[in-house]
């Protein structure tokens, strides 16, 4: 078919379209307001690329700055958790502002961007349905993280499950109980958190004493046997407080001491004011046994 066209062209036809053809390529050439377009679209281009650069660059510093500082005011860190979700966060940031720029660059060349919008909106709707747990639990340890709620080698309990903190991922929590279990927790499911190493403790034992003993004698003996307490256990801060009688009945009275001790310590200073108040009423009993 071709080649009976070409048979049946005319030399003087052939002439006719080689001009057409070079005039048209000359106008398109010799175009101003196209080549303007194009020069104006690049330098947008080239703004656009240095812009999004600059962003990525000036949100990849708060970043380290916040996580920084977030380190910094935890005795217990762990440095490759801070460096996983920075780089985690980094990538969040330039992904986003590269698809961003992608669709400015397009809308530039004049390309209709609603298919693409309209298209990622579903893929994104998809995914988001298909992995609901995926993302909770990943956006819930951003925010575990982000607002420091607790850290490695903190005490927590969540629901029924206490223990101390010892791996914090973006999808999972790991305890290890005082017992030896492991308790591995999506963290999407955690929604309450009790922590006892934020704050210090206040330990408080009740002392049980028979109703035959003057009060003023054992709170003599319990004030004596916890001088110096605080120097004995590091964990406990300062001289305990006797509060005195908490309740009594017709065989006994109880009489309360708290003292403030380090986080996550209570039961070692609820057990050595046990142990030296136990230590004195032996002593005052041998006492009194030996008078008598």
């Amino acid at each position: 078919m071709n080649m009976r066209l070409l048979e049946n062209t005319s030399p003087e036809q052939a002439v006719k379209q080689a001009l057409q053809f070079k005039d048209k390529l000359w106008n398109w050439l010799t175009d101003v307001d196209m080549w303007m377009h194009v020069l104006f679209s690049g330098i947008r281009i080239i703004i656009i690329l240095i812009l999004s650069r600059i962003i990525i660059r000036v949100v990849d510093n708060m970043i380290d700055r916040s996580l920084q500082r977030k380190a910094s005011t935890r005795l217990l860190t762990n440095s490759r958790r801070f460096q996983t979700v920075g780089e985690l966060l980094k990538n969040v940031v330039s992904i986003i502002c590269n698809f961003v720029v992608v669709f400015l660059i397009l809308s530039e060349f004049n390309f209709n961007l609603g298919p693409l919008v309209a298209g990622a909106g579903v893929l994104g709707l998809a995914v988001g349905f298909g992995a609901q747990s995926l993302v909770k639990d990943v956006i819930t340890g951003f925010f575990i993280i982000l607002e420091d709620q607790f850290a490695v080698g903190d005490v927590i309990q969540t629901g029924t499950y206490k223990g101390t903190v010892e791996m914090i991922g973006l999808r999972t929590t790991r305890l290890l109980s005082s017992t030896g279990e492991v308790h591995i927790i999506p963290n999407g499911t955690i929604i309450n958190v009790t922590n006892y190493s934020l704050a210090n403790a206040l330990a408080v034992v009740d002392v049980p004493v028979k109703i035959e003993r003057g009060l003023e004698a054992t709170l003599g003996i319990i004030g004596e046997a916890l001088r110096g307490i605080e120097e004995r256990n590091e964990s406990i801060l300062a001289y305990p407080s006797v509060l005195g009688i908490q309740s009594m009945s017709t065989s006994e009275y109880v009489i309360r001491v708290a003292v403030s001790c380090m986080p996550n310590a209570r039961d070692v200073a609820e057990r050595q004011i046990q142990s030296d108040i136990k230590q004195a009423l032996e002593r005052q009993g041998g006492l009194e046994t030996g008078q008598v």
